[in-house]
C-alpha cells in the first residue's frame, strides 16, 4: 500500500468490494494556480475503450462509493473516479480555501493531467453540483452529463458562510461525531444492515486524513453550490437524470425540476433511495454505459 495511506485504518472494512478498490487507488501530484505545491489526487483508472466515463461522488464521501459501480462499468467501457480537493482521500492543504472554484479548478487540472479528452461525467449528491459546475465552466471537457440525485435546488448550506470561530469547528466537530456515533450504535444494535455499515465505514475512513477539520470548515464556510441552481438551464450537453424516488436527503420534486430546466435532458425514475449507485449498481451502470 502506498505510504501516503499510512494514516488510514481499514482494519474494520471487512467489504471485499471495498478492499479491493481502496487498495487500487492510485495517487498522482496535481498541478494547479491554487498553490505552489502540487496537490497529492486519489483517483482510480480502470478499463480502456470508448468515451471515458468520470465519476463524482458525493458531500463527505470518497471514490469508494463507486465501489459496486466501477467493476461494472469497467468491464465494457474506460472509468475514472477522483477525490474531489477537500474530500475523499485527496490531500488537503492548509493554505487554500475550500469551494466550488478551487473544486472545480483541481478537477480540471486533474482531468487535464490524466484525461484530456471529452468524457461522460457522471456526479451523485454532492458530486452532481461539481459536474453540473465544471460543465458550465469547462464545456469541451465533457461529452455528456449524468446526474444521480443531485444537489442543485436544494440540499446545500448557504448558512455555513455566517459561522465564524470557534462555532465553524464545533458545527464540523458535531458532523463528525454524529458520523461516528451512527457507526458505533450501530454495531451495537444492529439497526443497519451489512451494506449501510460498510458505507459508514467506508464514508468515515476521510476522517483520518490530514486537515481533515481545516478542509471542511473552509468548504461549509463557503456555502457550498447554493447559488448553482440558477445556472442549470444554462447546460447545453445531453443529459441524463436518475433519481432514486424514496430519496429521504432531496426531495424528488428536485428531479422533475432537472429535467425541465435542462433542455436536452431525460428523467429515469429508480426504486431505491439516495444512492442508485449503491442500491442498484447494475440498473446504473446498465443506463450510463447505454446512454
Amino acid at each position: 500500500m502506498n505510504e501516503y495511506f499510512s494514516t488510514i485504518d481499514i482494519s474494520k472494512i471487512k467489504d471485499n468490494n471495498a478492499l479491493n478498490l481502496f487498495h487500487n487507488i492510485q495517487t498522482i501530484p496535481i498541478n494547479t494556480p491554487l498553490n505552489s505545491q502540487p496537490i497529492t489526487t486519489a483517483y482510480i483508472h480502470q478499463g480502456n475503450s470508448g468515451t471515458p466515463i468520470l465519476l463524482l461522488h458525493g458531500f463527505e464521501s470518497s471514490l469508494l462509493e463507486f465501489r459496486l459501480l466501477i467493476p461494472l462499468l469497467s468491464a465494457k467501457n474506460e472509468t475514472w473516479a477522483v477525490d474531489l480537493l477537500g474530500f475523499g482521500f485527496t490531500q488537503r492543504l492548509k493554505n487554500i480555501n475550500y469551494s466550488p472554484y478551487t473544486i472545480k479548478t483541481h478537477l480540471y487540472h486533474f482531468w487535464k493531467t490524466q484525461i484530456n479528452q471529452p468524457v461522460i461525467l457522471v456526479g451523485a449528491s454532492m458530486g452532481g453540483a461539481t459536474a453540473i459546475d465544471f460543465t458550465l465552466n469547462y464545456p469541451n471537457s465533457v461529452d455528456k452529463l449524468i446526474l444521480i440525485n443531485s444537489v442543485g435546488y436544494s440540499g446545500s448550506f448557504p448558512q455555513g458562510q455566517f459561522l465564524f470561530s470557534p462555532i465553524d469547528y464545533l458545527a464540523v466537530e458535531y458532523w463528525r461525531q454524529r458520523k461516528l456515533q451512527a457507526l458505533f450504535w450501530s454495531e451495537i444494535f444492529g439497526n443497519l444492515s451489512k451494506s449501510e455499515i460498510t458505507s459508514l465505514r467506508c464514508a468515515n475512513l476521510n476522517l483520518d486524513m490530514p486537515n481533515w477539520h481545516e478542509a471542511t470548515i473552509s468548504f461549509t464556510k463557503s456555502g457550498g453550490y447554493y447559488n448553482i441552481a440558477s445556472r442549470i438551464k444554462q447546460i447545453s450537453k445531453p443529459t441524463l437524470i436518475l433519481w432514486g424516488e424514496k430519496d429521504k436527503t432531496l426531495p424528488i420534486e428536485d428531479a422533475a425540476k432537472f429535467q425541465k430546466d435542462i433542455v436536452q435532458s431525460r428523467l429515469i425514475l429508480l426504486k431505491c433511495e439516495h444512492t442508485p449507485q449503491l442500491e442498484l449498481p447494475e440498473v446504473v451502470a446498465e443506463e450510463i454505459l447505454s446512454n
